[in-house]
């Protein structure tokens, strides 16, 4: 795991306008993403850089590695899972290398297949390559955006980087608010490709590879699902039985590494599935890891304790406590260089940190929600669209009056946060309800919160980029359509980075065996009703593996890994609360209405709602902010 950053001047030129000293600072910046050597590469067009964590061929796997004739120069962020395999093609077709490294294939797979080398990879990876006959940049990013990749145009110099504060490390780029990317943040609770919370600086986003070729810049999409069903739908039985296998060999290849490696077990289906195909595979005892809540309601460790003791692992366990979390929420700010307001990012970070004191590498469950329709509100859309049939006035007069008396609770994912969610968006198109569940401010509280020279500038369709991506899914359902945004969205730009920043921030590499291509296009390929039935998310999954896993795991309902903000906003938390978000301040930045932020606060500390997740949201911006915009 790895993290790299340069640029490509876009005008021709025959002296060196940029400097060695430039590129260390820009991979100084991201010395947590690889804390083991750095590697550059400077030529009168380009500069490459990169910082290495070793995870294979610790000895000769630096970084850049090359072609035979050294014409084609390679760094990567990631790792390639299928690497021996395709190495061993390339032999067969001449091919000599001279690393035991899995990015060495990266410059063979090119000279023979040109930019089509991306369908031959199955792995994690942001990758930059210079063909230095040519002149000719090329970057490219895994197919579900597992590995970052950010880069804006400044200074006449396509500039990129892993994380944005590689490229604030360049003295062309300038931190500016965008100001629709606010927005976007607001509903979404991250901002998803390919803008960034940057104004000039974008993301390539998953499944892309860009070319930088005499100036001229290109991007495509290299691979997309399919959900067309094709041909004969094998049985349930079948179905499932083919799951295990790929499953099992995904979880097999994601075990390769020549330093310490464990299991993240949240005690949940998807990590401990993982874990029992990890027990199956390993030459050795497997390591699982755990973190406990101090908050009954939140707490899932006695599930991953279970699971440990059926698999006869070697389990370590922490727990979060209020005191612990305070210390890490203030110091977000350090190194979460765009805003993610996901509550999951402390114990996250927490886990990564308590992991990487045993290991350097480890597997977890992301992907299985998204690709076997585990959350709950894949099931809510059937719910929402009854709801939707009952007439308008037995809604607004009976029906929502009663909910929005409920009385509020701060337990997770309470039957009153989510009532009061449903009704919420019983009026808007699917798109837009979906996104509201998951997000924290409507559009409705948006036009509230943010002051009119925001709204004046900014536009109103937040949902624009959902609905265009809509338009190469094939999916006819609309639940699966909802799938496929999910995993251009809510996976790829939340859960993904979080894990992402969380474990690189310490230097831990992270691999998601659902994610497999092979594992993903199988989802897509099969019935929906095999992975929803009735109420029951990733059926055909549990089909799969009831062999492997307790009973009370296969069968026990999805709980999520959140944190008790509510309460910790009325308690340890609140001091910050009032700090970041006082009049004064807000009113000196001039996005945010202080009178509608007040009475949020004020609604919440005295129980009359609960707006933890709204007011998390800002919190965390305020964390960002003080740290990447104010100068």
């Amino acid at each position: 795991m790895c993290g790299i950053a340069g640029w490509i001047n876009l005008k021709q030129s025959n002296s060196k306008d940029h400097t060695e000293a430039i590129l260390h600072s820009m991979c100084d910046t991201i010395t947590h993403r690889g804390p083991d050597s750095e590697g550059v590469w400077i030529d009168e067009t380009v500069a490459l850089g990169m910082r290495r964590l070793s995870i294979i061929d610790l000895r000769t796997g630096d970084q850049p590695v090359y072609s035979e004739d050294r014409s084609i120069v390679v760094m990567m962020n990631g790792e390639l899972y299928n690497f021996r395999e395709v190495r061993a093609d390339l032999e067969k077709r001449g091919h000599k290398f001279v690393t035991k490294t899995d990015t060495e294939i990266v410059p063979h797979l090119y000279q023979e297949y040109g930019d089509d080398f991306v369908d031959h990879l199955n792995g994690m990876f942001a990758i930059s390559l210079w063909d230095t006959g040519r002149k000719r940049l090329v970057l490219a990013r895994d197919r579900f955006g597992e590995k970052p990749l950010y880069y804006g145009i400044f200074g006449g110099k396509l500039i990129y980087g892993s994380e944005p504060k590689a490229l604030l490390a360049h003295p062309e780029v300038s931190a500016e608010l965008d100001l629709d990317a606010l927005r976007q943040y607001l509903s979404f609770d991250y901002v998803p490709a390919p803008n960034s919370i940057y104004k000039g600086i974008n993301k390539l986003p998953a499944a892309h590879v860009m070319t930088v070729d005499g100036g001229e810049i290109n991007t495509r999409r290299y691979w997309n699902l399919t959900f067309q069903k094709n041909g004969h739908v094998p049985r349930i039985d079948k179905a499932a039985a083919d799951l295990h296998d790929l499953l099992s060999d995904a979880v097999r290849m994601r075990l390769v590494a020549d330093v310490p490696l464990g299991i993240l077990l949240s005690g949940g289906i998807d990590s401990s599935t993982v874990a029992a195909f990890a027990v199956q595979h390993a030459t050795e005892k497997v390591k699982t890891f755990s973190i406990g809540f101090e908050e009954d309601s939140f707490d899932e460790s006695k599930y991953a304790r279970a699971v440990a003791h059926h698999l006869g692992t070697e389990h370590y366990e922490a727990t979060l406590s209020v005191d612990a979390a305070s210390d890490l929420i203030s110091d977000i700010g350090n190194w979460l260089d765009e805003p993610l307001s996901d509550g999951s990012l402390i114990p996250t970070y927490m886990l990564a940190s308590f992991v990487r004191k045993h290991v350097t590498v480890a597997l977890g469950g992301d992907g299985g929600d998204e690709l076997f329709a585990g959350y709950p509100m894949y099931y809510a859309h059937k719910v929402a669209n009854l709801y939707s049939m009952v007439p308008s006035f037995l809604r607004s007069i009976l029906i929502e009056p009663v909910v929005n008396r409920l009385p509020v609770s701060t337990k997770n994912l309470s039957f009153e946060y989510k009532a009061k969610r449903l009704v919420r968006s019983s009026n808007y198109d699917i798109i837009s309800r979906h996104h509201s569940w998951f997000g924290s401010f409507s559009l409705d509280e948006q036009r509230r919160l943010l002051t009119n020279d925001v709204l004046s500038k900014t536009s109103g369709d937040i949902y624009v980029g959902p609905r265009t991506l809509l338009d190469i899914c094939d999916a006819a359902d609309e639940i699966e359509q909802m799938q496929y945004l999910d995993m251009n969205y809510y996976m790829a730009e939340d859960i993904l980075t979080k894990v992402d920043r969380s474990a690189m921030a310490v230097s831990l590499e992270t691999r998601a065996p659902f994610l497999d291509p092979r594992v993903a296009q199988f989802a897509a390929s099969i019935p929906l009703r095999y992975k929803l039935h009735g109420s029951n998310g990733k059926y055909i999954l549990k089909r799969a593996v009831i062999d492997l896993l307790p009973n009370e795991i296969i069968s026990r309902s999805k709980k999520g890994f959140g944190i008790p903000i509510a309460e910790w906003l009325k308690g340890r938390l609140n001091p910050m609360l009032h700090d970041l978000l006082s009049a004064e301040r807000l009113e000196r930045q001039g996005l945010f209405d202080p009178a509608f932020v007040r009475r949020m606060i004020a609604e919440h500390e005295h129980g009359v709602a609960s707006h933890h997740k709204q007011l998390w949201t800002l919190l965390v911006f305020q964390l960002w902010y003080d740290k990447f915009l104010v100068r």
